[in-house]
């Protein structure tokens, strides 16, 4: 593992003598964070599991699960007895990792009051950005990788060093080691070694180390991609596999490992079918199976064979893939079976595996009932249906992290597939979960074709182990993301991309921190592509403070609501969605509250009312923290959150797993998406640039492109004859009012006019004239980043204005207006009101004033903030639109009025300034 050389190696150095017995590794997760106190999944690894070595001597010391056992009494140096002297200046990426906090409060006390949750979000395999050098590469000389001999912890820049650099002082654990002779160096006059500059790992805060032999459990394997495809009738007529065949054919020779890496295949409906592609053979032999319950593995040397031997009859297998089941009538899959035969093709290897599934699997192992029930939708019990409703696919998935396989998941759903239950399977190997509701092959295809090349074809990290240490009195409780713990603190991740976000609380395990600098550091120990071991290493120094002002200053807006999302998921889950918008309310409210100094006098936690009745409510809310009530009202109208009965489970579900794993930029778009005005775009906007734009228009995408102007997320910006983008980065929408201009209609659609026109059936142009051709740049640009290599082609959703259903989940956007669900009735300047002067009432972590009691809402709004009826029982139906069939009132006709919309109304006064633009 990370924490120590696995047992085939020498064993660690000893813990001196008389020195205390090392502490076990601590409690389990889930320390007091102001905001979540629930414990995440953690279970013990079996004896026996491979690669979960047991700890080696120092692996369990503190700074490890449970860092606050505290430096070796006596030990000179001890941390209190002096303080440490920090470069600040050396910095970790912010790509790679973003703290919600700059500076730590001195005491738990100070951070209690705060109410910040304070943590961070991790991305360790960042690509660079350009014109950034890549992470440095140590090849370890005599010496070794010079780690602690007690913690274990890696060394790195803001260690202390003593004796003219014969030892050096841990910033984890305090603990003074020997500088092995082969590492040694003398110091300068300010007590820094002389070869600094010249040693990454001392000079810079993120070092990838080459790992000796001692880091390795096995020799490393190649790399290896399985795919296990559902070829039941609504697959094979969906075009699903059309488009499968396609992206994994072209993504062949992107795929990491060159000649060895290895591939294979299973097909299944009621049955399983094998497919042997041995080298030679003129085309692939099927083997079909249809006893699911003694499923047994033919001619297994040749299930999963090397590409580069294999690659013709890999290629002739694809290029019959989309006909071979065209006629088929079976309507059932067996994806439990399917699961376990690949397991067992694929075990001693481990790798990628892609599941492709397009109905609720309903046969052998793993079998899933139907449970959708719209009567419970909208309703504190909605919560069970987002739970899993077995413990099959858990367990399997467990299995798999074991074995080293990681599994991303595409599901395909016409109807109910019960995504919080099949979402259990790329959550605890590491994987990914992509849904395409309704599945179009020429609406959906291009992205699906985008998503699924992009996760063959990237950089991928094999084998991993991660685990993350912090300096004595603080300690990492809760982690978000996608992985399975081993004990308490490691994290097993059978595959890691650059994709990869993980999430952590930082919490006070003791009353007071003595030092001046908590310094937190992660370790990934992973296998590249190329067959060779590695050790990304990240280490951050975080002053502490006992200024509250500083400590706010500090705080960073952003990557505070996209920690507060991640563990109100959890919230949501574990109690129900009122508990999780309520608690995001108060946490916004506290931490304002905290900002413009109203909590700095505290009775048990709870603030006394300040001198002066408005003091309070007439202080600004400081810079750095403005957008923080936007941001988090936006939250709150996400389809992770919001109320109502229009949200189909599977939806909902699929925006938990989207943004449990997103990055801190990446989220922020997601609950705050940018509208544009195209149809009265600037001539210069969609075409390259240098710099912003006169008017401080943003630019996107690798050749600059200017963006039209931003307009504010409210239905009031909407009028009758513009076009509007709203892009939230992962769907976009095109919204075309009833008045639009001809010429604009006809330059995008090809068509004079949109009345009467499906449109799902009308493409939108990117090229032909100058409106389309500048209005497909910007749309490219939108996906394209300076640090990816692969640009996710976008789906663009058509939305005419007077569609009722098309409109209702346009409106869900439109945050900065009121929605019909308790708790979502504030527009955004009613939630900047009472965010400012709250209720000053009820205990500490109580919602303040009325999160889920309906507010007066604009005229007509259905009494009890619902939707009215539920949506009808029943399948989604064949081709529905872009999602679960919505339920709602249609908009009024004409431009927009007072009366309201299902997804929040349009009207309401003008919002205040502060929305971001394009930022």
């Amino acid at each position: 593992g990370v924490g120590a050389p696995p047992p085939p190696g020498p064993p660690g150095p000893p813990v001196p003598s008389g020195a205390p017995p090392v502490p076990g590794p601590g409690a389990p997760q889930g320390g007091a964070s102001p905001f979540y106190q629930a414990a995440p999944n953690a279970a013990p690894a079996p004896p026996g599991v491979p690669g979960a070595p047991g700890p080696a001597p120092g692996m369990q010391a503190p700074g490890m699960g449970a860092p606050g056992a505290g430096a070796i009494p006596g030990a000179p140096g001890a941390p209190g007895q002096f303080e440490e002297n920090v470069d600040f200046s050396i910095q970790a990426p912010k790509r790679m990792f973003r703290t919600t906090m700059g500076s730590i409060p001195a005491s738990a006390s100070m951070a209690a009051s705060s109410c910040v949750p304070m943590g961070a979000t991790l991305r360790p395999l960042a690509p660079a950005n350009v014109g950034e050098d890549d992470v440095d590469v140590v090849q370890p000389g005599a010496a070794g990788i010079i780690r602690c001999k007690r913690c274990r912890t890696y060394i790195n820049a803001f260690v202390t060093w003593l004796e003219n650099g014969r030892r050096w002082r841990c910033n984890i654990c305090g603990q003074l080691n020997e500088c092995p002779s082969a590492y040694f160096c003398h110091l300068d006059n300010d007590g820094n070694r002389r070869d600094r500059t010249q040693r990454p790992e001392l000079s810079k805060s993120v070092v990838e180390f080459v790992a000796p032999s001692e880091y390795m459990v096995r020799p490393p394997q190649p790399p290896s991609y399985f795919f296990v495809i559902d070829v039941s009738a609504t697959a094979a007529r969906s075009g699903m596999l059309a488009s499968a065949a396609s992206a994994i054919k072209a993504s062949l020779d992107d795929l990491p490992g060159g000649g060895r890496t290895l591939v294979g295949f299973i097909t299944y409906d009621d049955s399983v079918h094998y497919y042997s592609l041995k080298a030679g053979l003129s085309h692939p032999q099927m083997m079909v199976v249809a006893d699911l319950k003694e499923l047994f593995v033919p001619a297994p040397d040749d299930l999963l064979v090397n590409l580069r031997d294999s690659r013709d009859v890999v290629e002739n297998f694809l290029d019959n893939l989309p006909t071979m089941f065209s006629k088929t009538q079976c309507p059932s899959a067996c994806l439990g079976p399917a699961l376990k035969a690949a397991f067992t093709v694929t075990k001693h290897i481990g790798g990628k595996m892609c599941v492709f599934q397009s109905v609720l699997p309903s046969l052998g192992d793993g079998a899933l009932k139907q449970r959708e029930n719209v009567r419970i939708m909208g309703t504190p019990d909605e919560v069970k249906l987002l739970r899993p409703d077995q413990k099959w696919y858990k367990d399997t998935a467990i299995e798999f992290s074991r074995a080293q396989i990681s599994v991303d998941m595409f599901l395909f759903p016409y109807q109910y597939i019960d995504c919080a239950t099949l979402s259990d399977l790329p959550k605890y190997t590491a994987g990914t979960l992509h849904t395409y509701v309704a599945f179009n092959q020429q609406r959906d295809g291009p992205k699906f074709e985008a998503e699924l090349h992009k996760a063959l074809a990237m950089p991928a990290a094999f084998e991993a182990v991660m685990r993350i240490r912090c300096t004595r009195g603080m300690r990492i409780s809760n982690f978000y993301g996608n992985f399975f713990i081993r004990g308490t603190d490691l994290l097993a991740l059978p595959n890691c991309s650059s994709d990869s976000v993980f999430g952590f609380d930082l919490v006070h395990d003791e009353q007071s921190v003595t030092s001046n600098v908590v310094t937190v550091q992660s370790a990934l120990l992973y296998t590249s592509s190329e067959g060779e071991r590695r050790i990304r290493v990240l280490t951050q120094a975080l002053p502490v403070t006992h200024s509250p002002t500083e400590f706010v200053e500090s705080l960073d807006a952003e990557a505070v609501v996209s920690l507060l999302s991640k563990q109100a998921l959890q919230v949501a889950i574990k109690t129900n969605l009122d508990n999780a918008r309520g608690r995001l309310q108060q946490s916004c409210v506290d931490m304002i509250r905290y900002s413009k100094g109203g909590m700095k006098r505290a009775v048990s936690g709870y603030s006394v009312p300040p001198q002066g009745q408005n003091s309070e409510e007439d202080k600004p809310i400081p810079k750095n923290l403005k957008l923080l009530p936007l941001y988090t009202l936006s939250l709150l109208k996400n389809v992770a959150f919001r109320g109502g009965t229009d949200i189909h489970p599977d939806e909902r579900m699929g925006a938990h797993t989207t943004l449990a794993t997103m990055w801190v930029r990446d989220c922020r778009n997601f609950i705050y998406p940018r509208m544009f005005s195209v149809h009265d775009m600037e001539p210069s906007a969609g075409k390259p640039t240098q710099g912003l734009g006169d008017d401080g228009s943003s630019v996107a995408g690798r050749n600059h492109i200017l963006l039209p102007k931003v307009v504010s997320l409210s239905a009031d910006r909407l009028s009758s004859g513009g076009v509007f983008l709203l892009d939230n980065g992962v769907d976009m929408y095109l919204w075309i009012g009833r008045s639009a201009d001809p010429a604009v209609i006809n330059s995008l659609f090809g068509v004079s006019s949109l009345e009467g026109i499906d449109m799902n059936q009308v493409p939108l142009q990117n090229s032909g004239n100058d409106l389309a051709s500048r209005l497909g740049a910007i749309i490219r640009s939108l996906r394209e980043s300076s640090t990816e290599t692969f640009v996710i082609t976008p789906k663009v959703t058509l939305v005419r204005e007077g569609d009722a259903a098309m409109e209702a989940r346009f409106f869900w956007h439109m945050v900065e207006d009121r929605a019909s669900f308790n708790g979502g009735t504030y527009n955004y300047q009613e939630f900047m009101e009472f965010v400012q002067s709250p209720p000053n009432a009820g205990p500490p972590g109580a919602a303040a004033g009325p999160p889920g009691v309906p507010r007066a809402g604009p005229p007509g709004a259905p009494p009890g903030g619902g939707y009215g009826a539920p949506p009808p029982p029943g399948p989604m139906g064949a081709p529905p639109p872009p999602g679960p069939p919505m339920v709602g009132r249609s908009p009024p006709p004409g431009p927009p009025g007072p009366a309201p919309s299902p997804a929040g109304g349009y009207g309401g006064p003008a919002p205040p300034p502060g929305p971001p633009r394009g930022a």
